[in-house]
């Protein structure tokens, strides 16, 4: 079974090499790596592909025109990775925020469900102890009232930037019609595997604060994220669950690479 993992950059030089380390140390027989970096000035991209000849070509690297944001990142990563086979696809950030450690055991639930979300806030779930209170109960009110009140979903942790999905999953959303383009993301997927009728599944995970570099979370991301929330709702409001028999297949956007 190959996996692809799927890893948006924007100036993670500190990070990468580590990372690409980390999670080629995995107990993953097939996997590969989807990075896609919007034209770093830090040279994150450059550090990605001097070290593909180490892992048989296993490494690669689209580099895009400048910062397009983070929601597109990943529907071109996705897109690749489909290209490349995979049967499973993990999205997660290059800062640590996600530990590789936990991907093995997100791969393996996808025997029984079709996505699998690593979350802050389900039983064992937690935060980094850095954080304050007032950045926890943000991220508890976004997750655990407004978004789950207006969206009326089931998962605890709504923008989760730490999945897994099945090939079926992504081949079964249609992402011309995923308009978000930062964290909200995030939300919108969550929102349309959980309409679509796929079976996603929870798991604790400790979310610690990026070691190294700086936050790409900004004021105007967090404004897009309170506002989208409705225009996700009316968008997708006519998705219903797809027969498991005879789920269609929409076309995703063919994977390109930009000088």
């Amino acid at each position: 079974m190959r996996t692809c993992i799927v890893v948006p950059t924007y100036n993670e030089s500190d990070n990468i090499r580590a990372l690409i380390e980390a999670l080629f140390a995995l107990p993953l027989d097939d996997m590969h790596l989807v990075i896609v970096d919007d034209h770093s000035p830090d040279g994150t991209a450059d550090i990605a592909r001097s070290l593909a000849s180490q892992y048989d070509g296993r490494i690669h690297v689209i580099v895009r025109n400048g910062k397009q944001g983070l929601g597109s990142a990943y529907k071109m990563g996705f897109a690749y990775a489909l290209s490349l086979g995979a049967d499973t696809i993990v999205q997660m950030d290059a800062d640590f925020s996600h530990s590789p450690d936990y991907i093995p055991q997100m791969v393996a639930l996808l025997d029984t469900y079709d996505v699998v979300v690593g979350s802050r806030y389900v039983k064992g779930g937690r935060v980094d102890e850095r954080w304050s209170w007032w950045r926890y109960f943000l991220s508890w009110w976004a997750n655990q009232v407004y978004t789950r009140l207006i969206l009326r979903l089931r998962v605890k942790d709504m923008t989760a930037g730490f999945k897994a999905f099945r090939r079926a999953v992504l081949e079964q959303i249609d992402f011309s019609r995923v308009v978000s383009n930062g964290y909200i993301f995030q939300v919108e997927v969550a929102y349309l595997c959980e309409k679509l009728g796929f079976r996603v599944h929870e798991i604790p995970i400790y979310f610690e604060d990026r070691r190294i570099g700086q936050s790409k979370l900004s004021i105007p991301v967090k404004i897009e994220a309170a506002l989208r929330v409705w225009q996700i709702r009316w968008r997708h409001r006519h998705v219903r669950p797809a027969v498991s028999a005879a789920r269609p297949t929409y076309p995703i956007p063919a994977p390109h690479q930009e000088p």
